[in-house]
C-alpha cells in the first residue's frame, strides 16, 4: 500500500526564509499526534528531536522508549521531516500495518501543510511473501520434473490442499498486492509454496509472461519511488548479506522492534542440509540433468540418509570424516547437477525454462550449504538437529554465523545514520550489552550530551561506528501500576519440568486474581504440564498455546476476565492486552537458554575464550531481554495495573538476581507473598468490566 497523491516540490533549504526542518521537530511531532488523536509525551518529544540531531550528525542512536511512548510517530516525524528516502525495519507484521495503514497516512497529511509536500510510501517484503502470477496461471513444476502439473491436480477440490489453492487462484483476480498477509483467512504453508517462488526460483521479469504484472516486481518499483520504504528484518538482513541490493538507496534506516534484530538476522544467515531437501533436488533436476550427475546425487542422498537416520544432536566441533565424505560427495554431486542443467534441453516439458530455473535454485542452495559446512570457519557453528522427538524423520545438518555483530557493523552502518529503538534495549541499567549484539562497540560510544563545537561524527572505514544511547523512559507509572513480586521461598528449579510447589504457588496467585492470568513458561512441555495440572485443581478456563490459533487465543483470553492463558516464546512478547482481563503475569523461572543449546553455547565459550565473563554476555542477556519483554506485557495503558510474579528464587537471591531486576521495568519489588495476595485481591475487585473482542474479518 502507498500514498499515490503526487509529491510537491520541497522548498528550496537555502532559501533564508525556510526554517531548518530540525529546528520544527515540536511543531511538526504536534501537528502529527493531533492527527492520529493522541497525546504528546515529554518522552516522545525528546526521542524525535534526538532523532532529529542524529540524522543532521551522522551518528546511530539507540533509543529506548516505554510502552505507550509513542515512538512510531517520535522517528517518522523527523525522518519525514529530513526529506531523504528513508526505510524502516520492524520485526512483526501487526506493527507493519500499524505504520502503513495508519500512522504514515495520517502524519503524512497533517505534516503537508506545514512541509508543503506529499511524502510517498510503500511496503516491501521478500519475493516469496508475494503471490506468483506465472504459477497461478500456468501452474507449478512437479516434483518429479515431468514439467508443470496444473494446480487442480496437486489435490482434489474437495481436500483442504485443493481448496486453498482454488482459492488462492480466484484471489490472484481480486487482489491488488499479492501479499500473503492481505489475504484473509490465510492459507497452509504447503498451499502458499504451491503460488509463490523464492528469488532464486523466479524466471524474472523480462523472462516471464507476467512480468509487467508481477506482484513482487510492482513493489519493487512502488519502494523505488517512495521516500519512505517499510519493510521487515528478514528483508533488511537478506539486504545485508547477499550484498545484491534489495532495498532502494536510502540516507536513514530506523529498525524498530530492535531486540530482535540479532535473532531474525541469525535466522537469514543460517542454512541446513537435509535429506528431504537433496531429494527434491534429485526431482527437479531429473529431467534436465545429466543422467550420471543426477545419478550421483541420488547416491550421496542415500549415504546421508542412512548416516543421518541414527546420528545424535548436538554440537559438531569438526566433522567426522564419515559425515565430511558424504557432504562432499553432495557438493561435488549437486556442483555436476549445476553445470548439466545448463547443457541439456528436453522440449517435451510444458514449461522447460520454469523447470530448469526451480531445479537449477535447489542445487545451487545445497551446493552452497555443503560448501560451508565443509569450509569449517571459525565463524560458524554446526550442530546435527533431531526436530522429530521420535526419531521417524533423518536429522539434519544446521549452520549458523557464531555472531553477527562482524556483519552488522560491516553492513549496516556507514555513511547513512541507523536509528535502533525498543522498549528494551537497556539491559542491567546500560545499553552496552545491546549495542555490541548489533554491531555498535562501546569504544564508539558518544557522550550523552553533545556539545555544540563538537564536531558530527562519521563512521570511516576504520573507525568504529559512532553512537549514542538514549532511555526517554515511559509515561506508565511503573512503581504506582504494577508489583514485581519473586516468589523467594521456592525451591529453585531443576532440568525437569515439574515443580509440584511452584504449580501449588501458581494456583493460588491465579484464584486471588480471579483468573485474569498471562503464563510464560521457559518450556512448552512446562506450560502443557502447568494447565493440564491446574485445569483439574481450578475453575477457571485455561487456554493454551498450540490449541488454536495465537490471534483467537488472545481474543479469546481478552474477552474474559477469567481467562488464563499459558504459553511459551510467542507469548512473552507477542500479547497486547490492555485493561482488567490481564493483571496477573507468571514466569514459571527465568529463561535461560538451554545448557545444550549449541548456538549459544558455543557463543558463551567464545565469549570466555576472549577473556570475558560468557554466561552475562549470552545466557544472562538473553533471558534478561525476554524477562524484560514478559514484564512489558503487563501495563500496556495508563489505567492497568496488576502483579509480574517470578516463580523462580534466583531472581531475589542469585549474585545475577539485580542485573535482571534492573533490565525489566521499575514496578515496586516485594518477595512478600500475602502482600502480594491482598493486592491481587484487591485489584481484581476493583476491576472495570471487561469489553469484548470482536474478530478479526
Amino acid at each position: 500500500m502507498r500514498n499515490d497523491s503526487e509529491p510537491q516540490l520541497l522548498p528550496d533549504a537555502r532559501s533564508p526564509e525556510v526554517e531548518e526542518p530540525a529546528g520544527r521537530i515540536p511543531e511538526l511531532l504536534h501537528a502529527a499526534v493531533t492527527a492520529v488523536g493522541g497525546v504528546e509525551r515529554p518522552g516522545q518529544i525528546r526521542m524525535a528531536e534526538a532523532v532529529a540531531e542524529a540524522v543532521d550528525s551522522a551518528e546511530h542512536l539507540l533509543v529506548q522508549a516505554g510502552t505507550g511512548t509513542g515512538k512510531s510517530l517520535a522517528y517518522l516525524v523527523p525522518a519525514l521531516a529530513h526529506g531523504d528516502r528513508v526505510v524502516v525495519a520492524t520485526a512483526t507484521l501487526a506493527l507493519q500495518r500499524q505504520l502503513v495503514e495508519r500512522d504514515l497516512p495520517r502524519t503524512v497529511e497533517a505534516l503537508h501543510p506545514i512541509l508543503r509536500r506529499r511524502p510517498q510510501f510503500a511496503m516491501l517484503k521478500g519475493r516469496s511473501n508475494y503471490l506468483c502470477l506465472h504459477r497461478a496461471n500456468e501452474g507449478t513444476p512437479s516434483e518429479e520434473g515431468e514439467g508443470l502439473i496444473p494446480l487442480e491436480e496437486i489435490a482434489g477440490p474437495t481436500g483442504k490442499l485443493g481448496q486453498d489453492v482454488l482459492r488462492l487462484r480466484d484471489w490472484a483476480d481480486e487482489t491488488e498486492t499479492g501479499d500473503r498477509d492481505d489475504l484473509t483467512p490465510g492459507v497452509s504453508d504447503k498451499a502458499w509454496a504451491q503460488l509463490s517462488v523464492s528469488s532464486r526460483e523466479c524466471l524474472g521479469a523480462s523472462r516471464c509472461a507476467y512480468g509487467q504484472e508481477c506482484f513482487a516486481e510492482k513493489a519493487r518499483e512502488r519502494a523505488k519511488l517512495a521516500d519512505v520504504v517499510v519493510t521487515n528484518h528478514a528483508l533488511l538482513a537478506i539486504d545485508a548479506i547477499e550484498g545484491a541490493p534489495v532495498l532502494p538507496e536510502h540516507e536513514l534506516l530506523i529498525i524498530d522492534e530492535a531486540h530482535e534484530l540479532v535473532n531474525r538476522v541469525t535466522g537469514a544467515a543460517t542454512a541446513e542440509l537435509t535429506v528431504g531437501a537433496v531429494n527434491r533436488t534429485v526431482k527437479r533436476a531429473a529431467r534436465l540433468a545429466n543422467e550420471k550427475a543426477v545419478d550421483a546425487l541420488q547416491a550421496a542422498a542415500e549415504s546421508f540418509h542412512g548416516l543421518m537416520e541414527t546420528a545424535q544432536p548436538g554440537k559438531v566441533d569438526e566433522l567426522p570424516e564419515y559425515l565430511g565424505y558424504a557432504v562432499a560427495a553432495i557438493r561435488d554431486a549437486s556442483r555436476q547437477v549445476i553445470t548439466s542443467l545448463g547443457e541439456t534441453r528436453d522440449k517435451s516439458l510444458s514449461d522447460e525454462d520454469v523447470v530448469r530455473k526451480q531445479a537449477m535454485a535447489a542445487a545451487e542452495t545445497l551446493h552452497d550449504t555443503t560448501e560451508r559446512l565443509l569450509s569449517e570457519n571459525p565463524y560458524d557453528v554446526v550442530w546435527i538437529e533431531r526436530n522429530d522427538r521420535y526419531g521417524l524423520v533423518p536429522a539434519s545438518l544446521r549452520v549458523a554465523p557464531m555472531s553477527v555483530s562482524g556483519l552488522l557493523r560491516e553492513k549496516l552502518y556507514g555513511e547513512r545514520s541507523v536509528v535502533l529503538t525498543s522498549a528494551t534495549l537497556k539491559l542491567g541499567g546500560d545499553f552496552n550489552g545491546v549495542a555490541a549484539s548489533v554491531g555498535l562497540p562501546v569504544e564508539g560510544r558518544l557522550p550523552d550530551e553533545r556539545t555544540e563545537t563538537e564536531p558530527a561524527r562519521v563512521g570511516g572505514e576504520d573507525a568504529p561506528p559512532y553512537w549514542r544511547g538514549l532511555d526517554v523512559g515511559s509515561p506508565f507509572s511503573y512503581p504506582k501500576q504494577g508489583i514485581l513480586y519473586v516468589a523467594k521461598h521456592l525451591p529453585p528449579p531443576g532440568r525437569e519440568p515439574e515443580r509440584p510447589q511452584m504449580l501449588d504457588e501458581l494456583a493460588e496467585l491465579i484464584g486471588a486474581a480471579g483468573g485474569r492470568t498471562l503464563g510464560l513458561f521457559s518450556s512448552m512441555r512446562a506450560a502443557q504440564l502447568a494447565a493440564e495440572q491446574l485445569r483439574e485443581r481450578l475453575d477457571f478456563p485455561i487456554l493454551l498455546q498450540g490449541e488454536d490459533t495465537l490471534g483467537e487465543l488472545i481474543r479469546a483470553f481478552a474477552s474474559d476476565p477469567e481467562t488464563c492463558l499459558f504459553g511459551t516464546l510467542s507469548l512473552w512478547q507477542g500479547v497486547d492486552v490492555p485493561g482488567s482481563a490481564c493483571q496477573l503475569v507468571v514466569m514459571d523461572r527465568i529463561p535461560f537458554p538451554r545448557p545444550d543449546d549449541p548456538l549459544m553455547s558455543a557463543r558463551q565459550k567464545a565469549v570466555e575464550e576472549a577473556g570475558g565473563n560468557g554466561f552475562m554476555a549470552v545466557a544472562a542477556t538473553h533471558a534478561a531481554l525476554l524477562m524484560a519483554q514478559g514484564a512489558g506485557r503487563l501495563v500496556r495503558a495508563a489505567e492497568d495495573r496488576g502483579v509480574v510474579a517470578v516463580l523462580d528464587p534466583r531472581l531475589a537471591t542469585a549474585r545475577y538476581g539485580g542485573f535482571f531486576r534492573a533490565s525489566m521495568p521499575d514496578f515496586w519489588y516485594t518477595t512478600d507473598r500475602n502482600q502480594v495476595r491482598r493486592s491481587l485481591a484487591a485489584i481484581a475487585g476493583s476491576a472495570p468490566p471487561v469489553r469484548p473482542v470482536a474478530k478479526r474479518g
